[in-house]
């Protein structure tokens, strides 16, 4: 393990010697690295597109250097389907797919149904689990995701690991040896569970599995959210064990908050703490305007956090309605510049409210309008809720 990566703990959140390694590439420029002047200048390019997903990178140096010399770098994401789609999986998902596909990665998308199986998701329901793995990418599809070019690809986990089990079982089984027990109980927190809760045997065995995930799609760069870094910390710690030179790049991107003051994370499970992929307007509406969003402040705030990470990186710009008496109607170009007026009390959060609403609305609308009016979409949503049988009941029908 590098100087670096011994900093950086599987058991803690980024800290700010690690947001010090984060620096800008056109800054920092990678001295030490052997490029080209060609390779440089394409790696500056990508890597200001690829970084600017992630809250941490580790290592910064080995993505520069990725992106500087590799064609088509392989990007991994990964989903359980296991219910609703809120807007932190649905619209911040498509956004960072489209930044890495336009800097010239492949995007693997790993619909984990045996995942779900063994989390017993859906009540451990396969052809449910499937189902709603169906209904979801359906959703990106509408939302905006590009697949058109063929460089996203979704790949079924029970599909590929039957296809191919001689190369993956030996793998997961390596990594379940190479490893003490109480070192995969710290990666539960991926399953969404904690070291303290009663796990069945078959969760103990998914982080052993998701760990071989990585190596099993050939992944360069692991693009999952911070709840998940420990099992891909995971990952470059076996690439020491069986000195392997080439470790995969850990991408982190940011974990949306709920709608309610102190909800670190928004939660599938509490439809007061979410907006949904499929909510209506007037849902959103309400949602929104029952969101915590104190005056003057920024520390906590959801509302301003989903300005920062899913309409400017979106609309890139944020446009305020308001009386001439409020200071009239403003568009924001930067995050930096909204959060200015709003820690001045020049921006109410009833303005900011109204407009959040109208420009996730926005978003959402071809979604509604997909499952009105495609009648294959229209008939997998009734299927869900068919398959759902009450356990999630809160799927909508729309138009």
């Amino acid at each position: 393990m590098s100087t670096e990566e011994q900093k950086i703990s599987d058991e803690t959140p980024p800290t700010q010697e690690v947001q010090s390694l984060t620096i800008n590439a056109q800054a920092l420029r990678f001295p030490t690295l052997s490029l080209t002047d060609e390779e440089r200048e394409r790696g500056e390019r990508r890597y200001a597109l690829v970084r600017s997903i992630g809250e941490e990178c580790i290592q910064e140096d080995e993505l520069f250097n990725l992106l500087a010399k590799k064609d088509q770098p392989i990007s991994y994401d990964g989903f359980e389907p296991s219910g609703r789609m809120h807007i932190a999986q649905g619209v911040m998902k498509a956004v960072n797919v489209n930044k890495l596909t336009d800097a010239g990665c492949k995007v693997k998308i790993w619909i984990a149904d045996w995942f779900a199986q063994l989390n017993n998701k859906m009540g451990g329901d396969l052809k449910k689990i499937q189902t709603v793995g169906r209904y979801l990418i359906e959703i990106w599809k509408a939302v905006g995701m590009k697949l058109e070019d063929g460089k996203v690809e979704f790949l079924w986990s029970s599909e590929e690991i039957n296809s191919r089990a001689a190369e993956y079982w030996p793998l997961v089984m390596d990594i379940a040896r190479r490893n003490k027990l109480p070192r995969i109980m710290r990666c539960c927190q991926i399953m969404g569970r904690s070291e303290t809760d009663e796990l069945a045997a078959s969760q103990i065995f998914y982080p052993c599995m998701q760990c071989a995930d990585i190596f099993f799609l050939k992944a360069d760069i692991c693009q999952l959210g911070m709840d998940q870094r420990k099992v891909n910390v995971l990952a470059r710690e076996y690439c020491d064990d069986i000195k392997r030179k080439n470790k995969p790049i850990i991408l982190s991107h940011h974990m949306l908050p709920g709608l309610q003051q102190g909800q670190e994370k928004m939660s599938k499970s509490d439809p007061s703490s979410s907006i949904y992929m499929e909510d209506e307007e007037a849902e959103v509406n309400v949602k929104i305007k029952k969101a915590y969003c104190p005056p003057m402040i920024v520390e906590g705030n959801p509302c301003l956090e989903y300005i920062k990470y899913i309409i400017l990186p979106w609309f890139h710009e944020f446009s305020v309605e308001r009386s001439v008496k409020n200071g009239g109607d403003k568009t924001y170009n930067s995050y930096e510049e909204l959060v200015a007026d709003y820690e001045k009390g020049e921006l109410h959060p009833a303005d900011l409210k109204h407009a959040l609403s109208g420009a996730l609305n926005r978003i959402l609308q071809p979604v509604r309008d997909h499952f009105s009016h495609d009648a294959g979409a229209k008939d997998l949503l009734k299927r869900v809720k068919v398959c759902a049988s009450g356990m999630f009941c809160y799927f909508v029908v729309i138009g």
